[in-house]
């Protein structure tokens, strides 16, 4: 125990923004997911794998005084409201205006609100003129943050998971928090360094599972043994986001702005761009990934497939129904699909009764050009309800999720999943709840990017995935980008 006892203000603020989303990001959107004051974050995200868990560990090892005015995050999706971004930020403003001996913020790093494409470099401003130059404030980020120049001239610390799938929230925490408490004794007087590549994005979107991640990661660890070198983070971006700072990024949290310091970043981010062009998936057509469904006997565990383009944690609508039509078509069965974001046609189901047969045309509403256009389908109704998950997997273990009004409607062999409020798949419980056993199954097909490895590669004979051809497809051409600087890879 620390004989000071430092005054701590934190908070917790995360999203992710995809700018092609056409629906706004709302406060209610952030009530959907969590949007808890103080001793109610507390409680609810205190001792899970989160950050503010790392953070009270760090506080209680050096008796801080740590006042968290707030947990809120919303599910990726379009710009931020300026009726939110306020709702989200107003009470840190206020309490800014008291003496802080430090800052410790956990954001996301790709935030676009109605009013600026930088949502982070915003808070980060406007608390700097409150309580000025300074005070140390430390930041986490998800490694898919867009870092901008301003939030590492505004925050001394910065400080990215290293994992991707995510399963090191706590203790990325734990790190920042350390370098907070050398920072406040006068052990260390850091900054942050970046260094950027006109880049989309990552090849593999920082995908640290396999591939070149994992070297660099390591010769990330060990740079941080020199001298003067605190923490360095690799962010493989957020390519969804038409904005002028788009793009991967390495950071190096430091003593000083020194030429040798800068030269390592430049160093990981240089890797980075050369090996550009070595993508470790093979993305399939719904077709192909039908076809190997079709030929999946299942007996060394379920076949995953994964529709990477309607991936809901990247802010795709979730009601893509591309692949759900190819599987039906290749007369795919024992198979269970989801999440499928219709809130009509979860509502329509709520009072009908398991066993019974409808008719209905369910997703594809939002955007019938990314990824295909509603179903006219017949099936059985398995089950309704309220969409509450609480996960055990490595990532939601512990934490609550809700899918909002939910049913599972079986169609010709295979149970869908159909939801009100969009989650991507990363936790068994998410169809193990609505009583869908994916182990049990010959097919899973769901709807993520990397994140359902976690908890879901320990069941899965084998993993393929697919572009659906919905919001978050490879295709960049496709999308309009307006914002971003060119030339840019792989635009140009």
């Amino acid at each position: 125990m620390c004989g000071l006892s430092f005054k701590i203000l934190s908070a917790e603020i995360a999203h992710e923004t995809n700018t092609f989303n056409v629906v706004p990001t709302t406060l209610q959107a952030f009530r959907d997911r969590y949007f808890l004051k103080g001793a109610q974050a507390i409680g609810a995200r205190g001792d899970q794998n989160t950050e503010l868990a790392g953070l009270l560990d760090t506080g209680r090892d050096y008796g801080w005084d740590i006042t968290h005015v707030m947990s809120a995050a919303a599910g990726p999706g379009g710009v931020v409201t300026r009726e939110a971004f306020a709702a989200l930020t107003d009470d840190l403003f206020a309490a800014a205006e008291d003496k802080w001996d430090g800052i410790f913020l956990m954001l996301h790093g790709a935030m676009v609100t109605e009013f600026c494409q930088d949502g982070e470099g915003e808070i980060l401003t406007r608390l700097r003129a409150i309580v000025g130059p300074d005070v140390p404030i430390a930041v986490t980020l998800d490694p898919h943050a867009n870092v901008s120049k301003a939030m590492c001239d505004l925050a001394q610390i910065l400080v990215s998971y290293t994992t991707y799938p995510h399963l090191d929230f706590r203790a990325t925490a734990r790190r920042a928090a350390e370098l907070l408490q050398r920072t406040m004794t006068g052990d260390i007087s850091p900054i942050t360094l970046r260094a950027h590549r006109p880049m989309l994005e990552e090849a593999n979107g920082g995908r640290t599972d396999m591939g070149p991640m994992i070297a660099r990661h390591a010769q990330a660890r060990a740079f941080e043994t020199r001298k003067g070198v605190y923490a360095i983070s690799i962010n493989g971006a957020f390519p969804c986001a038409d904005i002028a700072e788009v793009g991967p990024t390495v950071l190096i949290t430091c003593d000083g702005q020194s030429p040798a310091h800068q030269s390592i970043a430049e160093e990981l981010a240089e890797d980075i761009w050369t090996r550009r062009r070595e993508a470790l998936n093979t993305y399939l057509t719904c077709d192909e990934a039908a076809k190997i469904a079709l030929a999946w006997n299942g007996s060394a565990g379920p076949l995953v497939i994964a529709d990477y383009a309607d991936n809901p944690g990247s802010g795709a609508y979730g009601d893509a129904t591309n692949l759900l039509a190819a599987l039906l078509h290749a007369g795919i069965e024992d198979c269970c699909f989801g999440p499928l974001v219709d809130p009509a046609a979860a509502a329509f189901l709520q009072d009908k009764a398991p066993g019974t047969a409808v008719t209905l045309d369910i997703g594809g509403a939002t955007a019938p050009t990314f990824g295909g256009g509603p179903l006219h389908v017949t099936g059985k109704v398995q089950w309704v309800g309220d969409g509450r998950v609480v996960g055990n997997g490595p990532m939601l273990g512990g934490l609550e999720r809700s899918f909002g009004p939910t049913a599972v409607l079986q169609v010709a062999g295979i149970d869908i999943l159909i939801v009100s409020i969009a989650h991507q798949m990363l936790d068994l419980m998410q169809f193990e709840t609505f009583g869908i056993d994916p182990a049990k199954k010959s097919v899973v097909a769901l709807k993520s990017m990397q994140h359902f490895r976690a908890a879901f590669a320990p069941i899965a004979g084998r993993i393929v995935v697919c572009d659906s051809g919905a919001l978050c497809t490879l295709n960049y051409a496709s999308l309009n980008y307006q914002n971003v600087p060119r030339p840019i890879f792989p635009l140009d």
